[in-house]
């Protein structure tokens, strides 16, 4: 088979897999890896749930698809589910994350025209990524997927990620032409940036009070990635807007944009809407996603697994000559190098069956599935000690590291 009908878009490993049980997939040959990417965030409780498994099977032989023009029942009980979670009130369904941002950029492009604000402005942030839609590539601030889609929306204000201070000065600069601000509590594609504590409550008053809609793209933080449902809630607040797509549907395309009443009613009909948005079987999958997750205790298990793996990284890796800095919340982690590895992921991949990922050329991004266990962490720490050329010392109680050649470099 070729690969030669497929548009030059992606650069994928040497591998291809046939199955997947839990938090493992199994190549052509039949070996065994663990996913610690769980396909981007997406399979958050696992490859081939059997309650996902029977839920796609009973829709797909009852009812794929009739339109928005008809009430869809699987809709409105998802939708419900969403907002009870999240503290909001209403929702629109999409196919992906980029749709569901496109979606609440257009509600804050309503927002400014209902104050007569004729040329809005939207504060995004530095580093930031939010999909690859022409909009919401202007929202992003990645040279190398933004490079040769010039020009981009004038729309758009740029301030360093977690500096509140930035935030305030912009506000004295541009006054009432900002009329939100958009931004993931966490970055993921940025290399798992976290803010300061606090700036997410900060940001949330500066909001309120210049009447702004604060939007938060919690499509990589969403559906339990950090420990809560929601990165947001780490903080006590309540946004605006939520947009959220990824692990809602592990794997089934769905996405979603979450707003208050007031923000919500600014679209009416006709003024927007999806082909394909919360058909029902993307619906019934998110809320058998959401019925797993709450069943399993999955937001305390990544709480607590994720604070293991953290752990673990920092006591393996300290002093690493290679490793500038560890971070993470959950079970969404970052390690930060000191250069490029070549080869990282294949090896990790051929040499320890793990499957991880690198980003913003790097950072090795850890996103494994909710439902991972101590001898996952482990196997998962090997790895990555591996391909920075550690060795873990079984042999010691506290699975401390032993210098090799490679890690004195």
């Amino acid at each position: 088979m070729t690969a030669a009908c497929l548009m030059n878009t992606y650069k994928p490993l040497p591998l291809s897999f046939v199955r997947g049980e839990g938090a493992r997939l199994w190549d052509e040959t039949g070996r065994q890896y663990l996913d610690a990417m769980a396909g981007v965030a997406v399979t958050n409780v696992g490859h081939s749930h059997p309650q996902l498994v029977t839920a796609i099977s009973e829709q797909a032989g009852l009812l794929l698809h009739t339109s928005n023009h008809y009430r869809i029942d699987w809709q409105q009980r998802l939708a419900a589910k969403l907002t009870r979670l999240a503290g909001l009130e209403q929702v629109f369904f999409n196919n992906s994350g980029a749709e569901a941002n496109e979606t609440a950029l257009k509600l804050a492009r309503l927002h400014g025209w209902a104050k007569g604000i004729e040329q809005p402005l939207i504060l995004v942030m530095e580093n930031a990524f939010h999909g690859r839609t022409l909009g919401t590539l202007s929202a992003s601030d990645s040279g190398s997927v933004r490079l040769g889609f010039q020009p981009f929306s004038g729309e758009f204000v740029k301030v360093p990620f977690g500096d509140i201070e930035a935030v305030r000065q912009a506000s004295r600069v541009y006054g009432e032409r900002i009329v939100a601000v958009m931004l993931e509590p966490i970055q993921g594609e940025g290399g798992v940036m976290l803010p300061p504590p606090g700036y997410l409550k900060a940001l949330r008053a500066h909001c309120s009070n210049n009447a702004w809609l604060m939007i938060l793209d919690e499509i990589q933080t969403g559906i339990g990635r950090t420990g809560h449902w929601f990165a947001f809630q780490h903080e006590g607040i309540v946004p605006d807007v939520v947009t959220l797509a990824k692990a809602l549907g592990n794997g089934i395309p769905i996405g979603a944009c979450l707003a208050t009443t007031a923000v919500a009613r600014l679209f009416t009909p006709g003024s927007h809407g999806s082909t394909f948005g919360g058909n029902p079987l993307a619906c019934r999958v998110g809320c058998t996603v959401l019925d797993i997750v709450e069943q399993q205790s999955l937001l305390e298990n990544a709480a607590i697994q994720g604070e293991r793996l953290l752990a673990r990284l920092r006591e393996t890796l300290a002093g690493h000559p290679d490793v500038m800095q560890i971070r993470g919340l959950g079970l969404m982690i970052g390690i930060e190098l000191a250069r490029p590895i070549r080869d990282l992921t294949h090896i990790a991949a051929h040499e320890y069956g793990v499957l991880l990922n690198v980003t913003r050329g790097q950072t090795i991004r850890l996103l494994p599935p909710l439902i991972i266990e101590e001898s996952d962490v482990e196997q998962i720490l090997a790895a990555v000690a591996g391909v920075l050329g550690c060795v873990i010392d079984r042999n010691s109680a506290r699975h401390t590291t032993r210098s090799s050649p490679a890690c004195r470099r």
